[in-house]
């Protein structure tokens, strides 16, 4: 079904907040990053919105989508480990040096934590990249749990990651919130039993997310906060 534009959220007691797309626009970031990468190939750079469309699912599927672009599936498995480690060098050195916090970020943080909703963040980013990111940004404060794409076993769209965050904080999966700008987001939560809000603005692999089954459409983390309460 499709996500309805509006939805109160009662009987929640922690919120799981998605990193790239929902609290931060990193897609510059990963440009400078990626076509650093791409020049030391000795292949050409890539637009911005290509790139955008290849985020989401973590480092490994970033590096083969942005391969795939100029190799076949042979190729681009000749080519991975050098481009992987080209990339994380790029990366750590620019990362949060073209990133911006979206509107209604820190404000829904705020009220989250006002109403005494507990907080972690999933991401499939790298923990390594993650952490020094939400510490530059000032957001790790929010936090009690960060889990990276790499953290566990398994990330987003599986639903791990979410069920073990409801393990930390033992509570019942139908008393957290996921909130995220993409189907990853919102697949993992349906297949954990969470519910999920999701926003409009992020990547979403290119993909409207008004096609994608959540519990709402929130404008801002802040919207998204006004709706949820204990």
């Amino acid at each position: 079904m499709n996500a309805p534009e509006r939805v109160l959220l009662s009987g929640i007691r922690a919120a799981i907040v998605d990193l790239d797309g929902t609290m931060l626009h990193t897609a510059p970031d990963f440009h400078v990053a990626i076509n650093r990468m791409r020049s030391e190939l000795g292949l050409q750079p890539l637009d911005i919105e290509t790139i955008t469309h290849f985020v989401g699912k973590g480092t490994e599927n970033l590096m083969r989508r942005v391969l795939g672009v100029d190799y076949g599936v042979d190729d681009v498995e000749k080519h991975f480990p050098q481009a992987l480690a080209s990339y994380q060098k790029h990366y750590l050195a620019i990362n949060g040096d073209h990133s911006a916090i979206y509107e209604g970020v820190r404000e829904g943080l705020d009220l989250l934590a006002k109403k005494g909703v507990r907080l972690a963040c999933v991401t499939n980013k790298p923990i390594a990249f993650a952490l020094p990111l939400l510490e530059k940004t000032g957001l790790h404060k929010y936090f009690e749990i960060v889990y990276g794409g790499d953290s566990l076993s398994k990330k987003k769209p599986d639903p791990y990651p979410l069920l073990k965050v409801c393990e930390d904080f033992g509570l019942q999966p139908h008393q957290v919130v996921a909130i995220g700008d993409s189907s990853n987001d919102a697949q993992a939560a349906r297949a954990a039993g969470c519910r999920v809000l999701n926003v409009p603005y992020g990547y979403n692999h290119g993909e409207s997310i008004h096609n994608v089954d959540s519990d709402g459409i929130v404008a801002t983390l802040l919207d998204a906060a006004n709706l949820i309460s204990p």
